[in-house]
């Protein structure tokens, strides 16, 4: 986990895992046969660490303003948790077919249910507007003068605003 926070899943190599485990290759390998057990494991255990927000919470919230900024400060407050992870991972996951499945298999249902509940009721520039605030690069972008809960309201107040 600590060399897919840092070079990143795409760069990591078998020798390089197997070095700071103080493990032969053949070691690496009977544990992790395959890349995809490998890319797993480690999206595994970095959710159990850190789990997504889970996006059923919002639905104690009226839909419209409030439910949009909690939805963002939520999932903004796990990006600056997991900055550095989530930067290589999805930076990865756009050219790298593996890293590319297990962000589907593993990140990509939860922002979908996120975007359906905070996006009831708004038109479709709206939703637009709305999915880009749910990227990683949008929140980047925010947090260099923004914390989490004020880049949350900056996007909320914008995608209310949007007419349709």
């Amino acid at each position: 986990m600590d060399l897919h926070s840092t070079v990143g899943p795409a760069r990591t190599t078998v020798a390089q895992i197997a070095e700071r485990a103080g493990v032969q290759r053949h070691t690496y390998y009977a544990h992790f046969p395959q890349e995809w057990d490998l890319l797993l494991a480690c999206s595994g255990l970095a959710l159990e660490r850190d789990p997504l927000p889970e996006p059923e919470q919002l639905c104690s919230i009226a839909p419209g303003y409030e439910r949009i900024v909690a939805g963002l400060a939520d999932f903004y407050s796990w990006f600056a948790r997991n900055e550095q992870q989530a930067a290589c991972v999805l930076r990865d996951a756009e050219h790298h077919r593996l890293t590319g499945e297990v962000v589907q298999l593993r990140m990509a249902p939860t922002f979908a249910a996120a975007a359906e509940l905070m996006g009831e009721g708004l038109g479709p520039r709206a939703l637009a507007l709305l999915a880009v605030a749910l990227e990683f690069a949008c929140w980047r972008t925010l947090a260099r003068d923004h914390s989490p809960p004020q880049a949350a309201a900056l996007m909320g107040e914008a995608i209310v605003q949007v007419r349709d």
